[in-house]
């Protein structure tokens, strides 16, 4: 189609063009921000992996105090059961004549790159009770 001598061109072509530049800049927006969530994901996803190992050291830690007195004994059951960092592990045992309590205390590294640092490490608790066995 001619007006005033222009040739006018808006098919389709011309709209594809302009589509393709669009979707380039959208990717390239939105993909930091997938990253970002796919790290904190992971992040997320390796804490309640810790917070499982709490709760099953405490268990075994307890199954030990509850067995056995020694709490040297009940330490190494601890940290044999969740195979997380000694260093960060801390456990308390505490009980009566008739129950025994054990509480692990963890401190989680949260080193998972540009997410680890905004979360910082988080301290997991587990506790359980147990009747000792005599």
């Amino acid at each position: 189609m001619r007006w005033w001598g222009r040739v006018r061109r808006s098919g389709p072509a011309t709209a594809c063009r302009r589509s393709r530049g669009q979707a380039t800049v959208e990717t390239a927006l939105l993909l930091p921000v997938i990253a970002l969530a796919l790290l904190a994901v992971i992040q997320i996803g390796l804490i309640v992996h810790a917070r499982v190992m709490v709760t099953h050291a405490a268990r075994e830690g307890v199954r030990a105090a509850a067995v056995d007195r020694g709490s040297g004994e009940v330490r190494d059951a601890v940290i044999a059961a969740s195979g997380l960092a000694p260093d960060r592990l801390s456990v308390t045992s505490t009980g009566s004549a008739e129950r025994v309590t054990v509480i692990v205390r963890y401190e989680a590294p949260t080193n998972v790159p540009l997410i680890g640092p905004l979360i910082g490490d988080v301290e997991l608790i587990g506790e359980a009770t147990m009747r000792r066995e005599d």
